[in-house]
């Protein structure tokens, strides 16, 4: 049978970088074909090479779909021949409803006027299609973000897909939200509707793929049937970085000193809905040299709990006690947070961690510019010394601390991120979901920075919806569940029943 899809010799560069060097693909009609490989390494630019985001005429070579050559000059183009792709970032609109957003664009009209009633009609049987019970009617921003992954891929059924494109789909879901979208995957695989999925999840990847693409540095390393042969999670790794990877974990002895930041009876009320209590008498510890994690379902409290404690950004009627070394400190503000000892990384780096405009540089410095400037000015040549040392201390692969971070992969981003904090010399560093979106290979360098400010003597707590991120980097496991410290569990002693169980119980 003839391929859904052919690319042939993709090559795409940019100023001092080649993203893709004669790039292979072949995607069989009627089947799901995972494409995988460490950030940077180019999996993003060949979709979006693809779909028409780079149009035809930026980059060499050739892009054969359903038999015939294609040059899309923009999205317009491959959808209108049934590619559609759905970004890691969805490209919703929050305050028009589910409706609204599906044919945004290709509304149903009579006359020139929107006819309501057959635009709620298909969009019910959409939303029936991916398992959705709400109401065209509803508004976006009302849904969790599983919900809204499914009303991209209902968008993309209005559209007659024959190719659709998931980049890291489930990477902001939890494990139940992650599984409805595999299954819905699955259904439509046997609609004949071909996918190509871009997952770091290799767990997710091995179930449903009937093929693996690997990237490497811009290119292709191996095409993978799944089908065949057994393939396992550590020959995709070992295709992906280069190099065997025996242990996902770096080794670490912990040196476990005296309880650095001690917190206690910590509630907090929602900052709209002032009924609703989010954080409920909530008591931790961490101890200088520990990584103590945070476990919990989405919705469970982990981020609010977070937040509240960096300055109270987040909530309303916020009160307990934060002491570090046994006294008790101001955490009232960000800058007082940050004064006393606290940093946090968010688990929105795009949004909330890094001003993407700016340079490595200028992000590096942004939450202590006071150490590099004088008199209000800053100064550069300092500002400069102090990028490249972080630069090489995290490894951050970049052409020069001048680059601009929204041109790094999401690995280098996270560590830009890491790189700003700890310019402001914390005691304790808060790091919620550190791993979201990055690469295995990424992962370890993350780990390896975690396990080496443990051995410096600073306190670290991590927030992970990846239960074996967890098991394998903490000392000590707190369980959250609906606002509430459910229980708490020795590193050594933790495994995902008694996690699970532990969050059922309360």
């Amino acid at each position: 049978m003839q391929p859904i899809l052919e690319m042939h010799g993709i090559t795409k560069s940019f100023p001092g970088v080649k993203a893709l060097d004669d790039v292979n693909l072949t995607v069989a009609r009627g089947e799901i074909h995972a494409l995988v490989g460490e950030n940077g390494a180019g999996k993003s630019t060949l979709m979006k090479v693809l779909s028409g985001v780079y149009p035809h005429g930026s980059y060499d070579g050739d892009i054969v779909f359903e038999g015939k050559p294609v040059a899309f000059s923009g999205i317009s183009d491959s959808e209108r021949d049934g590619i559609i792709i759905i970004h890691q970032e969805l490209a919703l609109v929050p305050l028009l409803s589910i409706a609204e957003n599906i044919f945004l664009g290709s509304e149903i009209a009579r006359g020139g006027v929107v006819d309501w009633p057959e635009t709620n009609a298909r969009t019910e049987t959409l939303l029936k299609t991916v398992g959705l019970r709400e109401k065209p009617v509803t508004r976006v921003d009302t849904l969790g973000v599983g919900k809204q992954q499914l009303v991209e891929i209902a968008k993309a059924l209005s559209k007659k897909v024959k190719l659709l494109i998931l980049d890291e789909p489930t990477a902001a879901l939890q494990e139940n939200d992650s599984q409805k979208l595999l299954d819905l995957l699955l259904e439509l695989k046997a609609e004949g509707i071909s996918s190509v999925l871009i997952s770091h999840k290799l767990n997710e990847v091995s179930r449903v793929a009937d093929s693996i693409t690997v990237l490497r540095d811009g290119k292709t390393v191996s095409t993978l049937d799944c089908h065949s042969e057994k393939i396992s999670e550590e020959r995709i790794i070992r295709d992906m970085v280069g190099r065997d990877m025996a242990h996902r974990y770096p080794e670490r002895t912990p040196e476990i000193g005296e309880t650095l930041l001690e917190v206690s009876d910590w509630n907090v009320w929602h900052p709209l809905h002032t009924e609703r209590q989010v954080i409920r008498g909530a008591s931790f510890r961490v101890a200088a040299g520990e990584v103590v994690g945070i476990a919990g379902l989405m919705g469970s409290g982990r981020t609010e709990l977070a937040m509240s404690l960096f300055g109270k950004s987040y909530g309303r009627n916020i009160s307990g006690t934060v002491k570090l070394r046994g006294k008790e400190i101001d955490v009232s503000t960000v800058g007082r947070a940050v004064a006393n000892g606290l940093a946090y990384v968010t688990e929105d780096r795009k949004a909330l961690g890094l001003v993407l405009e700016e340079d490595v540089m200028r992000n590096t410095t942004l939450a202590n510019l006071a150490r590099v400037s004088k008199n209000g000015v800053i100064n550069n040549a300092e500002e400069r010394q102090v990028a490249e040392r972080y630069r090489k201390a995290l490894g951050v692969r970049t052409p020069s601390v001048f680059q601009k971070v929204m041109n790094l992969s999401g690995g280098n981003q996270q560590k830009v991120v890491l790189s700003k904090w700890l310019f402001t010399e914390p005691d304790v560093l808060v790091l919620d979901e550190p791993t979201r979106g990055i690469d295995v290979g990424a992962k370890f360098e993350i780990y390896t920075i975690i396990n080496e400010l443990a051995g410096q003597g600073k306190g670290v707590v991590m927030i992970s919806s990846e239960m074996p991120e967890l098991l394998g980097m903490c000392d000590r496991i707190y369980v959250m569940n609906e606002g509430a410290i459910a229980g708490e569990l020795k590193g050594s002693e933790a495994n995902q029943e008694k996690i699970m169980s532990m969050i059922v119980r309360s």
